[in-house]
């Protein structure tokens, strides 16, 4: 936590005149006892009515003063807390932009996405709070008590009892209670980890008709979450009632000895009211302070968990682009394998195991196997988004770990499984791929993609504006422009990993024979379980387990590779039965 506090620096003007003007209004709030005392004892006492109107006026000028130093002080500490906030955010979010894949598995979303919103504003708001209230209040607990000693000594010895006793309560509580929080925050991942794949997953959840389970999953973690919660919150609980028996205890001994300090004499009626003022005050400022201290707990847990993440160093260094190696365009492999292997975090075994063959530049090479055969995490490799644990994986000749990120990443288009667009007009989103590209290069990726009829159907064209999501599109529209955004970046190295699973055969067919016949000539890897989609192939890997179980073109596989053979003919008897039944 005390490491995010650094980013305060960017506001060191803020930081320090918010809680200086605080401190001036508590000053001013320490003098009004005595100008209370004084209109008791002077003003009343000697029934002295303009010496009453003038302190009362003084009270007046002390309230106006205390009043624009308190909005002054409110004003310096929310900028400054928010710009902290601002700083923070964007460093986690930078900080998980260049996490690998690896580290934001091991995470989770769900987590991650807490961090930057519950556990920040948690965060944020207490840095506010902190800056107004942190000097504030032990400056009106021990100036009260101060003050105190001047109007009378013994009495305000009651003070000197009932401030310590009140802040072993207070911290007591308080170091109870963080590691508590902590906990409850862990307690919050897993309902919003249950939330988000309820949501994400409703549509499978219905299919298999899981509501009723889903519902008693919800139940029980928010169960745990309100369990978690309620117990902390009754040792939280404790401080204020604790707080005012010790408060009202010392008040009690304050106006009796008080009352026997005026019997003999030595002190005034104006004076036993400054001091039970005194008394209120420290009454008022301690459960203010309690109830900052409470903050300060959850933001602590909140603040760690924050810095945890920040901590998390990525497995994956990049050279920078001085040190970084130069590809060479003229290497006539592009693509190499060279005995790759890849085991993810905390799996038992390898995902892939002993890759090894070259591409050739414009070669197109397709990939299938069965599920869970290892087909993306073959072509993960190529972009660098996971390391291979074992061998290395070349790009023109260069291993990938020695490229600058933007220039390996600049060579290569992928479109992934899962179709993602953003909200948008479907120009902002195909320029994701290049963001200077122009309208026409962008109608040309759309024509290649097959894209350009239902957009240009579409009202505004490219105009048109996409929902978050992609959801006021079918599921094949979201691939074609996944597609498009992929190809107008112009890359050298095209993957497309399952991209065309949502497409019919034919519109399927006509996006592989357009980029075929691209200009630019592209090295392709397709990614599919469909032989259709991968039989005119220059080169056909196939995979079974994370192992290269053949390799050729398709006659080849055909008659040699087993399991290519396998999945071919489960599909085309399918197909020619279906052809049957129509015909019938």
């Amino acid at each position: 936590m005390l490491q995010l506090l650094k980013h305060l620096r960017h506001y060191k003007k803020e930081s320090i005149l918010g809680p200086l003007f605080k401190l001036l209004e508590a000053l001013l709030e320490l003098l009004v006892p005595l100008v209370v005392a004084a209109i008791i004892d002077k003003g009343i006492g000697n029934a002295d009515k303009g010496y009453t109107v003038k302190m009362c006026l003084l009270l007046a000028g002390l309230g106006l003063v205390g009043l624009v130093s308190s909005v002054t002080a409110q004003y310096f500490a929310a900028k400054a807390a928010v710009g902290f906030g601002e700083k923070v955010r964007h460093l986690l979010f930078a900080h998980m932009q260049e996490l690998s894949y690896s580290e934001i598995d091991t995470i989770g979303t769900s987590t991650l996405i807490t961090r930057m919103t519950s556990d920040m504003n948690q965060v944020q708001g207490s840095v506010n709070m902190s800056l107004r209230l942190l000097l504030r209040s032990p400056f009106v607990v021990f100036g009260a008590m101060v003050m105190a000693f001047t109007v009378d000594a013994q009495a305000a010895l009651t003070f000197v009892v009932t401030i310590p006793l009140l802040s072993l309560v207070v911290f007591g509580i308080m170091l109870v209670c963080i590691p508590l929080y902590k906990r409850v925050q862990d307690k919050l991942d897993g309902v919003l980890c249950s939330v988000r794949e309820n949501l994400t997953g409703v549509r499978v959840i219905r299919a298999f008709r899981k509501e009723n389970e889903e519902i008693r999953r919800f139940q029980r973690r928010n169960e745990e979450l309100t369990a978690a919660q309620e117990f902390v919150g009754k040792i939280s609980a404790l401080m204020n009632p604790v707080t005012y028996v010790i408060i009202n205890a010392a008040v009690i001994a304050l106006v009796y000895v008080g009352a026997l300090r005026v019997e003999q004499g030595v002190l005034t009626q104006g004076a036993v009211v400054a001091l039970y003022n005194y008394m209120s005050q420290i009454l008022v400022e301690l459960v203010k302070l309690a109830n900052l201290i409470i903050g300060l707990t959850k933001s602590v847990a909140c603040g760690n968990r924050i810095q945890a993440v920040l901590d998390i160093p990525s497995s994956m260094v990049f050279p920078e682009a001085a040190a970084a190696a130069v590809a060479d365009k003229s290497h006539e492999t592009v693509v190499e394998f060279r005995h790759a292997s890849l085991r993810y975090a905390g799996a038992g075994g390898h995902a892939l195991t002993d890759m090894n063959f070259a591409v050739r530049r414009g070669e197109t090479v397709g990939i299938i196997g069965g599920t869970g055969a290892g087909k993306t995490s073959l072509v993960n490799l190529i972009p660098r988004f996971y390391d291979a644990s074992e061998g290395e994986v070349l790009v023109d000749g260069v291993n990938v770990k020695d490229y600058d990120k933007a220039a390996l990443r600049d060579k290569i288009g992928v479109v992934p499984q899962k179709a993602v667009l953003f909200k948008g007009t479907i120009r902002e989103n195909l320029q994701w791929g290049r963001g200077d590209a122009s309208d026409e290069e962008i109608q040309q990726a759309l024509v290649t993609a097959q894209a350009a009829e239902f957009v240009a159907d579409k009202e505004g064209g490219l105009d048109y504006e996409i929902a978050q999501g992609g959801k006021n599109l079918s599921g094949g529209q979201r691939q074609r422009l996944t597609i498009a955004r992929a190809l107008v970046r112009k890359p050298a190295i095209l993957i497309l990993d399952d991209s065309a699973s949502a497409l019919d055969f034919a519109t399927d067919a006509a996006l592989r024979k357009a980029i075929r016949n691209m200009p630019d000539s592209p090295t392709v890897f397709i990614v599919s379980q469909r032989a259709a989609s991968l039989m005119y192939a220059d080169k056909i890997v196939v995979l079974d387990d994370g192992n290269i179980v053949g390799m050729g073109r398709h006659d080849e596989l055909l008659s040699d590779c087993k399991v290519y053979a396998e999945i071919y003919h489960s599909q085309f008897k399918q197909e020619d039965g279906k052809a049957g039944e129509q015909h019938a």
